[in-house]
């Protein structure tokens, strides 16, 4: 139970029915699920009586259900689903009759250090007659001391928390097993001062004010930013839903403290907010250009999604790393990376009618295909990031009880996988129609990783008769767009007839023309004749 990590508890009061070897194998279910049972009584009695009838084949246990995700409104609902799926799992006719939150939030505690005061001309010390020279010594060494003391000069290294009186009460106390305090001891805050006026929320309820600031931060910046991308009346649709969106974040920030605190809180938030919107919008730049909005949501997504995963994965525990998970990931990361080098290019070079092999690209391309196509299917893992973060949230299409949850997923994440996979044609065949487009109008012809076509005179070193081409006949009088050799074989281009044409290497000569417009200059009638 001890090793077991969680979130949230919730106090479920889990009635089970049957005999008694039911009622074993439930309190066992609950050990090995790391619920403590607080109590356990017989239906109709105890707490129960005169609230539900009694019944002897039913008894009611009051469980502390512990489970991950985030604290709202469907906490104490995700517990309920938490039994019902345990239910399931062992067979056992067990229902959640009600269940309670047990918010154990912690309170951010003020930290002091303990230090000495008896140190020199000691602050404390009773007053006594001096001249004008003497005391402006004396105020001179308490103010020394004073600002050594905020130093740290004198700390003696204990550390106590809580109010200041409770701080000066913990410093002075004997400590079993610990060192005797010396005998003038005061405490000092861990940071400038304390500010009495200033009350903190607890601990995750502040990082939930924080986090919500923040989110609605980031909304005015993507509002503003589309805003100025926009014209007309949508211009103003945004600039209205970006005030919106800072009216809400100012407000938010001011109630980060539970009492006191606004005026600096604002004054963190405004000066956080006003350096991510001018970084957004290029005010540090001076050329009147920023972020834009695609690019904005990509940062959006690729943040949301790598959260997600780690709300997902975060659930698991090492032994299921170390036993599969990691394994297969490290499986499919290496199969993926070997084998997508060549994916990019074997797409290009089916859309050409030619074979992987008949393009000889250089390894270095063949890798930066590889990080092209991982970044196309990197869309793949937003589905599980919207799981883990469904999951999180307690959202209930993911609950452990909804039967339809798994299907959907997998249902899902096929769908992705596929258009991640359009995307991956597309982009080889886009590359094709540029230069089936720049070979028809005879332009400079571009290249896609690697793969470097250009417009050459191919010059036949062999009769015509002897001449093996696969694809067409060759017309040594115009260029054509080469692939260069690969395998003893050269691959050309007939953007006349739209297909490919192949010969082996040794037949013919390969001369670089400067464009596809300008003839060639030689003829089969300077070729040599054979038999």
């Amino acid at each position: 139970m001890a090793g077991k990590r969680y979130d949230q508890r919730v106090l479920v009061l889990v009635e089970v029915r049957g005999a008694q070897r039911d009622w074993d194998e439930a309190e066992r279910a609950f050990e090995q699920q790391g619920w403590p049972v607080v109590t356990a009584f017989a239906r109709g009695e105890g707490p129960s009586q005169g609230v539900l009838r009694a019944d002897a084949s039913a008894r009611l246990y009051s469980v502390e259900v512990r489970f991950f995700g985030a604290r709202n409104r469907r906490t104490e609902q995700a517990a309920a689903w938490q039994v019902q799926r345990l239910a399931r799992t062992v067979r056992l006719e067990m229902y959640a009759r009600r269940a309670d939150p047990m918010d154990r939030d912690r309170e951010q505690l003020t930290g002091w250090r303990a230090h000495t005061t008896d140190h020199g001309q000691s602050r404390t010390a009773a007053p006594r007659p001096l001249t004008l020279t003497g005391r402006l010594r004396r105020a001179g060494s308490e103010a020394r001391a004073r600002f050594m003391e905020k130093r740290g000069r004198y700390d003696t290294g204990t550390v106590v928390t809580g109010t200041a009186s409770e701080a000066r009460r913990l410093s002075r106390m004997n400590l079993p097993g610990g060192s005797t305090p010396a005998a003038v001891v005061d405490v000092r805050p861990h940071y400038s001062r304390e500010h009495r006026h200033i009350v903190a929320r607890r601990e995750e309820d502040h990082h939930r004010w924080v986090y919500r600031s923040a989110a609605w931060t980031l909304a005015m910046i993507f509002c503003v930013v589309v805003a100025r991308q926009q014209s007309g009346v949508w211009t103003w649709v945004w600039a209205c839903a970006a005030v919106l969106c800072l009216l809400r974040g100012a407000r938010l920030a001011q109630s980060v403290f539970a009492a006191g605190g606004r005026v600096g809180s604002l004054l963190m938030w405004g000066v956080t907010g006003t350096f991510l919107l001018a970084l957004a919008v290029g005010a540090d730049k001076g050329d009147g250009r920023g972020w834009t909005p695609l690019q904005m949501l990509a940062v959006f997504s690729v943040t949301a999604t790598a959260g997600g995963i780690c709300l997902l994965v975060r659930q698991w525990t090492w032994g299921e790393w170390l036993a599969w998970a990691a394994p297969l990931a490290f499986a499919l990361v290496v199969s993926c990376v070997v084998a997508s080098g060549s994916v990019m290019h074997a797409l290009y070079a089916d859309s050409l009618d030619l074979a992987p092999d008949d393009l000889d690209v250089p390894a270095i391309w063949q890798a930066a295909s590889a990080v092209k196509l991982l970044s196309l299917l990197s869309f793949t893992l937003c589905v599980p990031a919207v799981w883990g973060i469904a999951k999180h949230v307690h959202a209930p299409f993911v609950s452990p009880i909804e039967r339809l949850g798994v299907p959907l997923y997998v249902v899902t994440q096929a769908a992705v996988m596929a258009v991640c996979g359009i995307w991956a044609l597309d982009s080889a065949g886009n590359a094709v129609k540029d230069l089936h487009a720049a070979a028809v109008h005879k332009a400079g012809l571009p290249s896609y990783f690697g793969v470097e076509p250009e417009w050459t005179c191919v010059e036949p070193t062999v009769p015509a008769a002897k001449l093996s081409s696969r694809g067409g006949a060759l017309s040594p009088e115009r260029a054509y767009v080469s692939f260069g050799e690969a395998g003893g074989t050269v691959s050309l281009w007939d953007e006349s007839a739209g297909k490919a044409l192949q010969m082996p290497a040794e037949q013919v000569r390969l001369v670089p023309a400067e464009d596809g417009k300008a003839p060639c200059t030689f003829s089969y009638a300077t070729m040599p004749k054979g038999d």
